[in-house]
């Protein structure tokens, strides 16, 4: 496998440590692999990248049950690719598009490719998110996103920003959390 492969890897891996993830939960990723590569976002990408990164989720996420939502780029108003049982069991509103390279990117795209039965979907709630390349995922984060510092935070030049979720601390200066 490749290092980008193996980067992957092991920030997923971190990320469903430190977030806490477990099987039904809702990760949310997004990746230039432009931004892997050494590139500008949106002027560089690969389709051999994104199969490596998808290898990796394959190999992290969807084995331990974790669902995950693959982010488009902007020109797809940064929609999602899941699983069309996900959208229904959850009930996310599917939209009408596929992604491709430029427009979509080729993370979306490989990640659309390498589903049973993929949808685009507008927006999710996810319970954690991983962000490879600057693509700002945090819209797709349920409210409280906590941001988490990975030890393993580039895949190839990309930085990774990282974020769990929790609940809402609310009552003010009386309330107890714990």
């Amino acid at each position: 496998m490749s290092d980008y492969y193996s980067e992957a890897l092991k920030a997923f891996n971190e990320l469903i440590i430190s977030a806490g993830l477990k099987s039904g939960d809702f990760a949310v990723i997004g990746c230039s692999t432009s931004e892997i590569a050494g590139k500008r976002i949106g002027t560089a990408g690969t389709t051999e990248i994104a199969g490596e990164i998808v290898k990796a989720i394959k190999d992290s996420f969807l084995s331990q049950g974790i669902n995950i939502a693959a982010q488009c780029c902007e020109h797809l108003n940064r929609a999602l690719v899941i699983e069309k049982e996900v959208a229904d069991r959850y009930g996310y509103e599917q939209v009408s598009a596929v992604p491709y390279p430029h427009a979509g990117g080729s993370f979306a795209t490989e990640v659309y490719r390498s589903m049973n039965n993929p949808v685009l979907v507008e927006e999710i709630i996810a319970d954690a998110g991983i962000d490879i390349g600057n693509t700002l995922i945090g819209m797709h984060i349920k409210r409280v996103a906590v941001p988490l510092r990975l030890e393993n935070n580039v895949i190839g030049f990309a930085h990774i920003n990282a974020a769990k979720s929790r609940p809402k601390l609310i009552g003010g200066e009386r309330a107890k959390y714990k």
